[in-house]
């Protein structure tokens, strides 16, 4: 199964950044101080913004300065995170204009994650700080389209939960989700499931990039 499109744009934790083992740590911490079901925040995680969760688990606690509070200590939090097989390499095939990111995690935490595991600084970055919508509003990949000068029907997006295929999808750009955090029945509004970003052949050519699908789910 082959893409063309002009850029593509990646979700950050779950496709390029393995950061379950730190997100754990400190939803599980911020549970138990909070006395929520850390299996009720588990569920409903991964690709939204911190704020979000919070409010549809805890309501009747202050969502802004909670989420500030943990996402504080999230982004200084280095132990256990790791790259998915294969980042680096595919990142370092692409031109620096054709890709970027957008993320449901704050610029603080991308910022320090990417030099941390020594990933090369996107030429588009969005973050829950530069939009009032998250996922699975299309804010976030309508902006991050903007910023590259490209439409979204252009951009070939890459992510790992539910929430942002659907921003995706309402955006108007391609998606191929991979099946890294969440389960490929889960992921169905994607154009195509693969099981990880070393599954992806990218080549650069006069028409823009091609992505082959290896092994599409």
């Amino acid at each position: 199964m082959d893409f063309l499109c002009q850029a593509i744009i990646f979700d950050v934790d779950g496709v390029l950044i393995d950061s379950d083992p730190v997100a754990e740590r400190h939803w599980r911490a911020w549970a138990d101080r909070h006395g929520v079901d850390f299996e009720a925040i588990a569920r409903i995680h991964h690709g939204r913004p911190t704020v979000e969760t919070i409010r549809q688990v805890a309501p009747h606690v202050d969502a802004a300065q909670e989420a500030h509070l943990k996402e504080t200590a999230e982004a200084d939090d280095t132990e256990g995170l790791r790259l998915y097989p294969g980042v680096k390499e595919l990142l370092a095939g692409l031109p620096r204009d054709r890709w970027g990111v957008a993320t449901s995690g704050t610029r603080r935490t991308v910022s320090l994650r990417f030099p941390h595991l020594e990933l090369p600084e996107p030429s588009v970055m969005v973050t829950a700080d530069d939009v009032q919508r998250g996922k699975p509003a299309p804010d976030p990949y309508l902006l991050a389209a903007e910023r590259m000068g490209l439409a979204p029907a252009d951009c070939l997006v890459i992510e790992d939960a539910p929430a942002g295929v659907e921003a995706a999808k309402a955006a108007g750009a391609k998606i191929i989700a991979v099946t890294t955090t969440n389960r490929a029945e889960d992921l169905g509004l994607a154009d195509a499931i693969a099981p990880a970003l070393d599954a992806l052949q990218i080549t650069v050519g006069p028409q823009g990039l091609r992505v082959h699908v290896n092994g599409a789910v």
